[in-house]
């Protein structure tokens, strides 16, 4: 086994093997999740096959060490059976998918799994290792127990926005249902980078071992930008979705209708505002988000998309504001502070909140 430097200059113990071999560097340190006291421990082998790799796989040896069961365990390329079946997990080779005794291959006839949590594309054998040990990484992040309601809101918003796309890519599903070409090729995904990484055909050196770091290059960059995604939504998605849940819940001190919100604090609110308001059912909808610019300390109303994919909005500002600025746009609304509105009428201003909220109490009147 060899010693590798982390990116924080300690000296962390690290091997890959392809069968007979083992690699050199490991620069992701895995500090924040195993303990030093793993490194005195008889570690487990996780293998995957060799030859070319994938994102899948590549994720999900990398996930897989981040749990306590498998921290820093040694990554086994093989695909011969008889090694396999002394390894302590495999990902992705073998033809088994049994959590029971830590087998997750997706290839076998007869595989269907998926995440569930109402997602319903095909598993990878990231997807499945993330179904079973996802929990238990977030909660280490989160610093939390595997119980916590935020726990479980970043399991399934991680698995949303990052981890469904390497399943469906990986098993050959479209974004799109359309028999239409794509009008540009679009070759920057994570899937198409770590595809990237395996041996070029023209290298003259195919040995296991150079297939070996090209593969520890491939758990590296998938598994980092795992690690990003996840803590985006810990430093950000989270405390933003607490911000909307809280404004929701106080919407009708604002305006008895219950359709205008004011945010005490602006953040991104336009996904968690649509998921927020599925979940809790609100009814009528929310048309109007009444939040402070930042820059101009001017208030802002801003009219809610019809989805979250669309320009059009629910009840857009009215059609005679349009355009307008400033005096003129106070007289045509008889509301002295305005702003300006949109040409669209999406969004509006004032100067003050109390002028914000007058327009939008006004334009559901519309």
């Amino acid at each position: 086994m060899l010693l590798v430097r982390s990116w924080s200059s300690k000296l962390l113990p690290f091997s890959i093997s392809i069968t007979r071999s083992s690699s050199s560097r490991r620069p992701f340190s895995l500090r924040a999740f195993c303990m030093a006291a793993e490194a005195a421990k008889v570690k487990k082998r996780v293998g995957t096959h060799n030859g070319s790799f994938h994102c899948d796989e590549a994720l999900g040896c990398f996930m897989i060490r981040l749990t306590d069961k498998f921290c820093n365990a040694e990554i086994v390329r093989t695909r011969d059976p008889q090694v396999l079946d002394t390894l302590d997990a495999v990902l992705d080779v073998g033809g088994v998918y049994d959590p029971t005794c830590d087998r997750y291959d997706h290839h076998q006839k007869g595989f269907h799994e998926i995440f569930g949590h109402g997602f319903t594309t095909k598993l990878s054998s990231a997807g499945l290792v993330y179904k079973h040990f996802g929990l238990e990484i977030i909660a280490k992040e989160l610093n939390l127990d595997k119980t916590h309601a935020d726990v479980r809101h970043l399991y399934l918003a991680v698995y949303k926005s990052f981890m469904e796309a390497i399943d469906a890519i990986d098993n050959g599903i479209n974004q799109y249902e359309t028999d239409q070409p794509p009008r540009y090729v679009n070759n920057t995904g994570l899937s198409s980078r770590v595809g990237r990484l395996n041996l070029n055909w023209l290298d003259p050196d195919q040995s296991p071992e150079k297939e070996n770091e090209a593969f520890h290059r491939a758990m590296e960059l998938a598994g980092g930008e795992f690690l990003e995604n996840v803590r985006f939504h810990a430093r950000s998605w989270l405390p933003a979705r607490s911000i909307v849940m809280e404004t929701l819940s106080a919407r009708e001190k604002v305006d008895a209708s219950g359709e205008i919100i004011q945010l005490k604090q602006f953040c991104p609110w336009k996904l968690h505002l649509f998921e927020l308001e599925e979940a809790l059912k609100i009814e009528p909808s929310i048309k109007y988000v009444l939040y402070e610019d930042d820059r101009s300390k001017h208030w802002r109303v801003q009219a809610v998309a019809v989805s979250p994919d669309k320009f059009e909005s629910r009840k857009p500002l009215p059609s005679p504001w349009r355009g307008l600025r400033d005096d003129e746009l106070s007289k045509e609304a008889d509301i002295p502070g305005c702003v300006f509105v949109h040409m669209s009428g999406f969004i509006g201003g004032n100067l003050t909140y109390e002028g914000a909220l007058a327009m939008a109490r006004a334009a559901l009147k519309f």
